[in-house]
């Protein structure tokens, strides 16, 4: 294991690292320049269609709305990678590890919107009914490399494991023993029955929870940030200043600035935990997304743009600057990362409150993670073996959960420390995952051109889409 750990390690630096990070991006950068920065255009748009009666509009053959659609995909995008993940490269990183964050995320709307798109013009019914779209359904659909599609399910399964079940289990109880002191033993048995109870029925049962679900947690955390914020707001202008000045300049004039502080730790940590937040150019979400009804693929992809846009603009942008604005990098908490840094942040502005409130976010943001990853480890197991197979994964899922939650307290140290490795296997099969789904979507910038080109010609002339939808669903 010591071995596999280590060739994981390896690889992981090379999948996250500058290079595959410029992939990533420049793919957003192209897509965007081709079909004239759709995350500008539709930006009003989006918005417009996320409060409008269609959104909420359910047929017999999409039980699911795309609102809600997008909330499942939400509820696996946004995760404790907005919280502990942005702390993280800020500690790394410096102050302007948030501007390149967001630089990337402006790109990421795009491509969030392009795979999206692509999902649900290539989308298909399983022998259940239900609707399974993502990047393997596109390659079958349109190219000659389905096993390009074999292999990005393959890794999509495999990091579902990981990165979606045990170690959010794990940050969920993490989060519940800071705040109140629950011992993990109970809150994984806790997790694993209410998950299983959640996940049992399918799309039918996980659509309805996430859908409520979400948006609280996204309130919740938003609103106790602002009042943290609020209670800082003399900070905050300096704030917002260091995040421009130190994204071009030596973060090492800071006053206490942190040893390995640079420009270049500060893009290259700060683009990593853009993608790894809001996923990007993975292609996971899509997979969750092709459920949706929806009169047009692109009408589907605008929700992509606003998940993006909520998961980094506004959720990451926020954690950035509770921690900037309390000053929490270099005073006090300069030896502190992820989680902890987070939650010495929110009790430097709110004192015991704060710790309260980053915790239930902590709590929420991991468990909704656990259900929205659900449905990607099920399609994506369902493309590779069939239906037959979700007893089985449904079983190993849950064991996980329990496993990632209770780990620390049922195994010992030496044993304990394989979550932290699992975790970073994860995290490279995540990365992994976009290697396929990019290749799909530079290989397909025609068709995407000729989708957007048409929906933008039936929204100029307000033509029907009932034509249109016929020909996807």
């Amino acid at each position: 294991m010591n071995t596999i750990f280590k060739i994981n390690s390896f690889i992981n630096g090379i999948v996250w690292g500058p290079p595959m990070l410029c992939i990533i991006v420049g793919s957003g950068i192209y897509l965007s320049m081709i079909l004239k920065f759709p995350q500008l255009r539709y930006f009003w748009m989006s918005w417009k269609e996320l409060f409008s009666e269609r959104a909420v509009e359910v047929r017999d053959d999409q039980p699911i709305s795309s609102f809600a659609a997008t909330m499942m995909a939400m509820a696996a995008t946004v995760g404790t990678g907005n919280i502990a993940g942005v702390a993280t490269a800020l500690h790394l990183g410096g102050p302007g590890a948030l501007f390149w964050m967001l630089v990337s995320s402006f790109f990421g709307m795009c491509t969030k919107f392009c795979e999206v798109t692509l999902a649900v013009d290539c989308r298909q019914k399983d022998e259940h009914g239900d609707w399974r779209g993502g990047t393997m359904y596109i390659l079958e659909e349109y190219t000659d490399y389905k096993w390009l599609g074999v292999t990005f399910a393959v890794f999509a399964l495999l990091a579902s494991f990981g990165i979606g079940s045990a170690v959010q289990a794990n940050s969920a109880a993490e989060g519940l023993q800071m705040a109140f002191g629950v011992d993990p033993l109970y809150s994984g048995m806790a997790l694993a029955m209410f998950t299983s109870l959640v996940i049992i029925g399918g799309l039918h049962s996980l659509s309805p929870v996430t859908k409520y679900l979400v948006p609280f947690m996204v309130i919740f955390y938003t609103i106790g940030s602002i009042i943290v914020l609020m209670a800082n707001s003399s900070e905050v202008p300096d704030a917002i200043g260091m995040v421009f000045q130190y994204a071009i300049s030596d973060p090492m004039t800071i006053p206490g600035a942190l040893a390995g502080w640079s420009v270049r730790q500060a893009v290259s940590r700060g683009i990593a935990r853009g993608v790894f937040s809001n996923e990007a150019g993975l292609g996971s979400a899509p997979m969750a997304h092709a459920a949706a009804n929806v009169d047009h693929p692109a009408r589907q992809g605008l929700y992509g743009i606003l998940e993006v846009f909520i998961d980094t603009m506004i959720i990451c942008t926020l954690s950035g600057l509770v921690i900037l604005s309390t000053h929490s990098l270099t005073n006090g908490g300069a030896g502190l990362s992820g989680a902890r840094l987070a939650l010495f942040a929110f009790e430097q502005g709110l004192g015991t409150g704060g710790k309260y409130i980053l915790s239930i976010s902590l709590f929420f943001f991991a468990y909704t993670t656990i259900l929205g990853w659900y449905w990607h480890a099920e399609t994506a197991s369902v493309y590779l073996f069939g239906s037959w197979f979700k007893p089985i994964m449904t079983t190993i899922w849950i064991g996980l959960i329990f496993l990632g939650a209770a780990g620390n307290s049922i195994l010992v140290a030496e044993e304990s420390a394989f979550l932290n490795n699992l975790w970073d296997m994860a995290d490279t099969l995540n990365a992994l995952m976009a290697l396929p789904n990019l290749v799909g979507l530079m290989l397909l910038s025609g068709v995407l051109k000729n989708l957007v080109e048409d929906f933008d010609e039936r929204q100029k002339n307000r033509e029907s889409f009932r034509r249109r939808s016929a020909t996807f669903s």
